[in-house]
């Protein structure tokens, strides 16, 4: 969410992914195409580096002010995606390979193709399990996937 808000016109990387991807991946209303851009660096790794090196600077500093706010307004649970630099825990969510596949293809209308290959570009889930102080799965029922996040909230406040 935050990678897409950086790439929003006036924002942070919008200037620096336009050159990397050219002017054809700015849409009529001046924003970037990132489904263009997906096609691009998933089909082209050297792409996908140079995304990244523009993309992740400006979300760490984006996050960092953002935990700042929160802290300042009393907030005292905050989510982070993909940088554990940030967090006091790591939790790892769950969801089954086919599971996943079909809501890549459901949500954002990617191709089984397209979905295959964005999960086997990932860490295997070996790795999260490892990595994880907290597990939660998330396969379907929105309302036990609930009771683990407020279960694991629970054992986790005092940090």
């Amino acid at each position: 969410e935050i990678g897409h808000l950086v790439m929003e016109p006036g924002q942070a990387c919008y200037e620096p992914v336009t050159a990397l991807f050219g002017k054809q991946v700015i849409k009529e209303d001046k924003t970037i195409d990132r489904r263009q851009v997906s096609d691009v660096v998933f089909s082209h790794p050297e792409m996908l580096e140079k995304l990244n090196q523009i993309i992740h600077p400006a979300v760490k500093q984006y996050i960092r002010e953002q935990l700042l706010l929160k802290k300042q307004q009393g907030q005292k649970v905050c989510v982070v995606d993909h940088y554990q630099e940030f967090c006091d825990t790591i939790w790892y969510i769950h969801t089954d390979e086919e599971i996943r596949i079909q809501r890549l293809m459901e949500n954002r209308g990617y191709t089984r193709e397209k979905s295959v290959s964005i999960i086997a570009s990932q860490a295997p889930e070996v790795f999260f399990r490892a990595n994880a102080d907290y597990v939660v799965v998330n396969n379907g029922d929105f309302a036990q996937t609930r009771q683990q996040i407020e279960e694991g909230i629970r054992k986790y406040e005092t940090l």
